[in-house]
């Protein structure tokens, strides 16, 4: 009953927003063509399941990949600019620059660099949502205590054990805050890299149901991306549960 009273308030909203939606759809000025009901976005993905969980492998795929790739690089990244103010100082602005490029334009390039295959989906999604990733580990680094710090060197502890049990340790809560905010950004990044050039994929999906003029498919298609992504989202706080389970402890309020 508590966790039910906890998303009870999302979940009336959602209810709320679809109700409107079907009596825009039904009874507003665009008609139930051009905007479809919820009924009928449900109705058509349903007819065309089978095609739409063929598409939708290759963009889970897409997206779990990418995000080990990002994974890695980020800690490898971060350990080595944590260990190394100069280095710090030498690759954060090319770092934060490349943040800058815009996705719908470096898309095609990844494609025509790397091909049609997984490799461009795979690197975009990782270039996409790795920074966050690499942000989180440095500040939660940041965060650990000057005292804990020289409660270790006292104890004659090296570099890289103060890394693994005092700063890495220090660093998840911070982690796991830009992991949250890479998952909104990866099916996106994924999708876009698809609409550059694939063969299968939610975005070529949503390509041909639109040349199509099947409106329905093309939200149908979107929600899947929505469930997909809400899916990581949650998948992150199961993660975090299961990593630091005294930090979900020491953030209950007492009843």
């Amino acid at each position: 009953m508590r966790q039910l009273g906890r998303v009870f308030p999302a979940l009336l909203v959602i209810a709320l927003l679809l109700i409107a939606w079907q009596l825009y759809s039904t009874l507003g000025a665009l008609g139930n063509e051009l905007l479809p009901a919820p009924s009928r976005v449900a109705s058509a993905g349903w007819a065309d399941r089978s095609s739409l969980w063929d598409n939708l492998l290759p963009t889970v795929r897409e997206v779990l990949l990418g995000f080990a790739l990002s994974l890695s690089f980020a800690f490898s990244l971060s350990i080595l600019l944590d260990r190394s103010q100069a280095v710090r100082r030498a690759l954060m602005p090319v770092l934060i620059g490349s943040q800058t490029l815009p996705i719908i334009v470096l898309a095609p390039l990844v494609v025509i660099w790397f091909g049609f295959g997984l490799t461009p989906k795979i690197l975009l999604v990782a270039l996409v949502t790795f920074f966050p990733l690499l942000v989180g580990l440095l500040e939660g680094y940041a965060s650990t205590t000057r005292d804990a710090m020289t409660l270790m060197e006292t104890m004659g502890a090296g570099w890289w054990k103060t890394w693994r049990l005092l700063r890495l340790p220090s660093a998840l809560p911070s982690f796991f805050t830009g992991l949250r905010i890479s998952v909104t950004y990866a099916v996106v990044a994924a999708i876009f890299a698809e609409y550059a050039g694939a063969e299968l994929g939610l975005g070529i999906y949503m390509q041909s149901a639109k040349n199509s003029f099947r409106t329905d498919l093309v939200l149908a298609a979107v929600v899947l991306c929505a469930l997909l992504t809400l899916a990581l989202y949650a998948l992150t706080f199961a993660l975090q549960r299961l990593v630091m389970p005294w930090y979900a402890q020491s953030r209950e309020r007492p009843s």
